[in-house]
């Protein structure tokens, strides 16, 4: 009878520890409700959203290629363009680096009138013949629309920020079909060396059921094949590192270059309005001289060329000065695919110096320059093995992670924030974004 009181403390204890291990589980399931609810609206819409425009997009592409001339209009759409965002957009201007803003410091929510402008403004660059991408008008939509819930469930900032990535995520996994890829860029892209695991689920949530949505509504997208990979030896993974230093360095010129011709248009053209419309003539004179419309748009069948037919050593080149000329011009749209453009054709040019197959070192391109413009190696590493398959990730991630060490403290997304130092050497960045990095680097230059 002695013991009595001592066993019913002991049963107590063990009773309460399995209400507290319970309560956790309750919490967590309560957890993956609120998201899952959350992110079904923001897959579905962002999905939706991203179908329409890859519809529309594929639209106006093939009308220009079938009406050439209408490239002759392109300074006229760049300044109504111009005019609408100089007039209406306000914070939406900023578009991408918007959004890297409010996760980082939470003030006021994203004004849905991006997702329409972007949506319009990256319609009529494509239409009428600017060199520029999609994923930054899917990721601004994806944004944009996912904030809109904020006032709807009350979000405290802290979830809000969460929302904002899961956005990003449903954008970008919905636009190119690859939603691991973009559930780890929704968490990648904003802090550079670091990922956010508070926002893992919802992440993946909104990218899987975007993904889903956008195939549902009868959207494909682009496939690509690599029909061989050599065996891992030495020679191979010294020219995976090879390749992905010069990867790496062309990431780096690509987002130097649309910083340098954005800052040279708002240095010489004050009046916002006119930068697109001077831009547009300069680049609608360039496609004429050239004669090919091969440089401009989103480059798709030159990216697929790039996998099987060798390409002239300097088409990555001009893509990287027509877009970046075009974005700094003040015209709308991503830089993704033209990363993958200029990434490809590099690629397929290195096939005559480096002892890999083509279309291999042409997929290591197409996603090795845009984790060195971007930023974001794990994202770029995923979506290789969901693009071209598991057989060549080991050469995809090297060339990758390279490319992410060799483009330095640069990048396409100026509010990106350095969590982690690429290189104890620029320690003292730490906690910095990109553009002050380098308006830092200029003064002192």
């Amino acid at each position: 009878m002695k013991n009595r009181p001592s066993s019913q403390k002991s049963f107590l204890k063990k009773l309460l520890s399995k209400m507290l291990s319970a309560g956790e589980q309750a919490t967590a399931l309560l957890y993956t409700l609120k998201w899952l609810v959350i992110c079904v609206l923001v897959g579905v819409l962002a999905g939706s959203a991203s179908a329409f425009f890859l519809v529309a997009l594929d639209w106006v592409t093939n009308y220009r290629e079938a009406n050439t001339w209408i490239i002759w209009l392109l300074p006229i759409g760049g300044f109504a363009v111009g005019l609408l965002y100089h007039y209406y957009a306000g914070r939406a201007a900023k578009g991408n680096n918007l959004l890297l803003e409010e996760i980082h410091r939470p003030r006021k929510v994203i004004p849905f009138r991006m997702a329409p402008l972007v949506l319009l403004g990256t319609l009529v660059t494509h239409l009428l013949g600017g060199s520029a991408g999609r994923e930054g008008t899917a990721v601004q939509m994806g944004g944009a629309i996912a904030d809109q819930f904020t006032f709807l469930f009350r979000l405290r900032p802290r979830d809000r920020k969460i929302l904002i990535i899961t956005g990003i995520s449903a954008g970008f996994a919905s636009l190119f079909g690859t939603p691991l890829a973009g559930a780890i860029f929704g968490l990648e892209v904003f802090i550079l060396g670091r990922l956010r695991y508070e926002a893992l689920l919802p992440s993946f949530l909104a990218a899987v059921i975007a993904d889903y949505v956008c195939l549902a509504w009868g959207v494909g997208h682009m496939h690509f094949t690599i029909p061989f990979v050599p065996e891992i030896n030495a020679t191979g993974i010294a020219s995976a590192l090879g390749a992905g230093a010069v990867f790496g360095i062309a990431g780096m010129a690509f987002a130097k270059s649309t910083h340098f011709f954005t800052q040279q248009f708002k240095q010489h053209v004050s009046y916002s309005p006119f930068r697109p419309l001077l831009g547009g003539a300069v680049i609608a004179i360039a496609v004429w001289g050239m004669g090919t419309t091969k440089y401009i748009g989103l480059g798709i069948p030159t990216i697929l060329q790039a996998f099987e037919v060798a390409q002239p050593w300097y088409a990555s080149i001009v893509k990287i000065v027509l877009t970046a000329f075009t974005l700094g011009a003040g015209f709308k749209g991503g830089e993704v695919t033209p990363l993958f453009f200029t990434g490809a054709t590099l690629g397929n040019a290195l096939s005559g110096f480096i002892p890999l197959p083509m279309a291999l070192l042409a997929g290591m391109g197409f996603v090795a320059v845009f984790s060195g413009a971007t930023n974001t190696p794990l994202t770029c590493t995923i979506m290789a093995i969901e693009l071209f398959g598991a057989e060549s990730s080991v050469f995809m991630a090297l060339a990758c992670v390279t490319a992410y060490l060799f483009s330095g403290h640069s990048g396409v997304y100026g509010s990106q924030i350095i969590g982690t130092p690429k290189h104890l050497f620029f320690g003292r960045e730490k906690g910095q974004d990109i553009a002050s990095v380098a308006a830092s680097r200029k003064k002192r230059e």
